[in-house]
C-alpha cells in the first residue's frame, strides 16, 4: 500500500471513529428516556417531543449545510459541529427542567446536522472508488457508536444520575481533536480542488440543468426524481420502524416483561449492535450485486420478523430484533450511494437530504408514536409499525444502475 493509500485509509478511519464518537453521545439522550421521564415526570409525549426536536434541527440544517459545503468545502466545520455538540451535552448533564432538555436536544440535533454532510463526502473523496465500502464503514463507526450509549447509560449514567452526562465532554474533545486533524488533510489545495470538482463537475450540472438531460446510467430527469422519491418513501418505512424501537423499545421490554431498566438497556443494546453489523455488511453487498437487491431485500425482507415480535416470548424479542437491525440495517448505506449516482456532482447535498430527511421523519414519527402510546398502550405502537416495512415493496420499481463489479 503507497503512503498516500495508507493516508487516506487513516482518514477513512478515522472518520469512522468519530462517527462512532458522534453516534455514540447522540445515543445517550434516548437512552436517557427512562430516567427523565421518571426524574422529570413526563409522558410518552413529551418524549417523544425530545426525540422530534433533536431530529428536527438535523433534519432542517443536514440539506442546507451539503449545499453550502458543495460549493465551498469546509474543512473544519467538522470539529466546530462537534463543538456544538459538547455544548448540548454540558447542558443536557445539568437541565432543571423539561424546556432545557428541548434546548440540549436541539443543540446536539444541531452538532449532528454540522457533521454528517461534510464527513460523508470527506468518506467518498477518501474512498478510493469504492464508494459502498467507504459508505459503510463510515457509517457502522455510527452504528456501533449508537449501540453503544445504551451501554454506558445503563453502567454509568443511571447509578450515577444526570450530572454524570457531563463526563463524556471528554469524547467530544477527543473527537474534536481527531476532525481537526482530518480538517488540516482536507484543507490541502490540490484536495480542495478535487472536492469543489468532483461536487459540481460542469459537464453534470449542464446536463442536469436540462429538461430531459441524461443522468447516471441514462437516466431522465424525470427518472431520477421519481427514483429519488422511492428511495425518500424506503428512507420513511426504516426509519420511522427503527425510532419506534430507539425511542420506546425499552419502555416495551419494561411494560410487556417487567425487566429492570439496566436490563432493558442491554436489550437495546443487542439490537443497536445489530443494526451497526447490518450497516457495514450493506454496501459492499452492495457494491458487489447491486444495490436495488439489497435496499429490496433488507426492507422489505424484514416484513415476517416484525410482524412476530410483538407476540414473542422474552428471548425470541431479542432474537428478533438482532435479525432485524441486521437486516433493515444495510440498507441505508446503499440508499445513499444509490441517491449520489443518481445525481452525480452532488454529493454532500444529497448526503444532507438523505440523512437530514431520515433524522426529521424518524423525529417527527417519535412524537406521532408518543402520541398514541399514550392514548393506546405501548404494545399497539409495535403492532402497528410492524407493517412499516411493507412499504419496502416500492423498491422494486427503482431502475438498474450498473456499475463495476455487480452481478445482474
Amino acid at each position: 500500500m503507497s503512503s498516500s493509500s495508507r493516508t487516506t485509509f487513516a482518514v477513512l478511519v478515522g472518520l469512522s471513529f468519530c462517527h462512532l464518537l458522534n453516534d455514540l453521545l447522540q445515543s445517550l439522550l434516548p437512552a436517557l428516556y427512562p430516567m427523565l421521564k421518571s426524574g422529570f415526570g413526563l409522558d410518552f409525549w413529551q418524549i417523544g417531543l425530545i426525540t422530534f426536536t433533536n431530529a428536527f434541527t438535523a433534519s432542517l440544517l443536514q440539506p442546507v449545510v451539503g449545499y453550502v459545503t458543495d460549493r465551498r468545502p469546509q474543512p473544519f466545520s467538522l470539529a466546530a459541529g462537534m463543538s456544538v455538540t459538547l455544548v448540548g451535552l454540558l447542558l443536557l448533564a445539568f437541565a432543571s427542567r423539561f424546556g432545557l432538555l428541548l434546548v440540549a436536544a436541539g443543540l446536539i440535533g444541531v452538532g449532528s446536522a454540522i457533521f454528517h454532510p461534510e464527513s460523508s463526502r470527506i468518506a467518498r473523496l477518501a474512498s478510493g472508488g469504492r464508494h459502498g465500502l467507504a459508505q459503510s464503514l463510515f457509517q457502522t463507526g455510527g452504528n456501533f457508536g449508537s449501540s453503544l450509549g445504551p451501554l454506558l447509560a445503563a453502567f454509568i449514567v443511571l447509578p450515577r444520575g444526570q450530572q454524570s452526562v457531563a463526563w463524556f465532554s471528554f469524547i467530544a474533545l477527543a473527537a474534536i481533536l481527531i476532525l481537526y486533524r482530518i480538517g488540516l488533510w482536507y484543507r490541502a489545495p490540490g484536495r480542495a480542488l478535487r472536492s469543489a470538482a468532483v461536487a459540481v463537475p460542469p459537464a453534470a450540472h449542464a446536463a442536469a440543468t436540462a429538461a430531459h438531460a441524461p443522468g447516471q446510467a441514462g437516466l431522465s430527469r424525470a427518472a431520477v426524481k421519481r427514483a429519488l422519491a422511492l428511495l425518500l418513501t424506503l428512507v420513511f418505512s426504516k426509519y420511522v420502524y427503527l425510532t419506534s424501537l430507539t425511542s420506546f423499545y425499552t419502555f416495551f421490554l419494561i411494560h410487556r416483561f417487567q425487566v429492570s431498566v439496566s436490563s432493558a438497556q442491554i436489550y437495546l443494546f443487542i439490537f443497536l449492535g445489530a443494526v451497526a453489523a447490518g450497516t457495514f455488511i450493506g454496501g459492499p453487498v452492495g457494491d458487489r450485486f447491486g444495490r436495488k437487491y439489497v435496499i429490496w431485500g433488507s426492507i422489505f425482507g424484514v416484513l415476517p420478523f416484525t410482524l412476530a415480535l410483538p407476540y414473542v416470548s422474552l428471548f425470541w424479542t431479542a432474537v428478533l430484533s438482532a435479525i432485524i437491525g441486521v437486516v433493515l440495517a444495510s440498507a441505508f448505506s446503499a440508499i445513499l450511494v444509490f441517491a449520489q449516482e443518481l445525481v452525480p456532482g452532488r454529493v454532500g447535498l444529497v448526503a444532507g437530504l438523505f440523512f437530514g430527511f431520515a433524522f426529521g421523519i424518524g423525529g417527527l414519527g417519535a412524537a406521532l408514536l408518543g402520541r398514541v402510546a399514550d392514548a393506546t398502550g405501548i404494545e399497539f405502537v409495535y403492532r402497528v409499525c410492524a407493517f412499516l416495512p411493507a412499504i419496502g415493496i416500492v423498491a422494486f420499481w427503482l431502475p438498474d444502475l450498473k456499475q463495476p463489479g455487480t452481478r445482474h
